[in-house]
């Protein structure tokens, strides 16, 4: 078995994933802007979202992300969220790490300091790995292509700090889409992508460049 890995943002215009859920989710850098995803989310966002998390197997997370995930999930089992939390509080949680502190949350494991080959290890071990919002971790996975879908919701906000998915330095790359775009009402589009190795130039007034 091979199974695949894909990574799940929540995005702003101009490319900041930070804290989209809520106004404390974090913090850092001064980030003013928490929970900005809330007012331009929709029933077809929600339900695109449900349809991705309905197959997996696996949660690959960073460690802040896990740990808003923590203390939420495993208490919101029953209502509208009820079916997301009993799946994620169901499967495995693999973590990537640098803190010696425990993971309580049942099912959790950390990750050693080879990602590559833990990445690997989880291909082998899980059909469908899901990693969300951990943009940090993200960020490692997209320099080593470390993944097989990128799936970006990109919303209509545009924010002007914040982490961005793509920072000054990230790594040169292409994607190729891999699915027709969703697009929301609320005007958040859904942007499939999976590796393509690294960027070529052309020279844009060539005349045979439409051959």
């Amino acid at each position: 078995m091979t199974g695949r890995i894909s990574i799940d943002l929540f995005v702003t215009l101009d490319g900041v994933g930070q804290a989209p859920g809520a106004p404390d989710e974090d913090p850092e850098g001064g980030f003013r802007f928490g929970g900005w995803q809330a007012p331009v989310t929709d029933e077809v966002v929600g339900r695109a979202v449900g349809e991705r998390l309905a197959g997996i197997d696996a949660l690959l997370l960073g460690r802040r992300t896990y740990d808003i995930f923590a203390a939420y999930w495993p208490h919101h089992t029953e209502g509208l969220d009820g079916g997301i939390g009993r799946l994620f509080d169901r499967i495995p949680k693999y973590v990537a790490s640098r803190s010696p502190r425990a993971l309580e949350w049942q099912g959790s494991t950390r990750l050693g300091a080879d990602i590559a080959a833990e990445v690997r290890a989880l291909r082998e071990r899980h059909r469908d790995v899901h990693v969300i919002g951990s943009i940090d971790f993200v960020q490692t996975l997209l320099a080593g292509e470390l993944y097989d879908e990128l799936a970006l919701w990109v919303f209509p906000v545009v924010l002007g700090q914040g982490k961005k998915v793509f920072p000054d330095g990230a790594v040169p790359a292409r994607l190729s889409m891999v699915a027709p775009p969703v697009v929301s009402g609320s005007g958040a589009v859904l942007l499939r992508y999976g590796p393509a190795g690294a960027p070529t130039t052309g020279d844009m007034t060539s005349e045979d460049r439409g051959a």
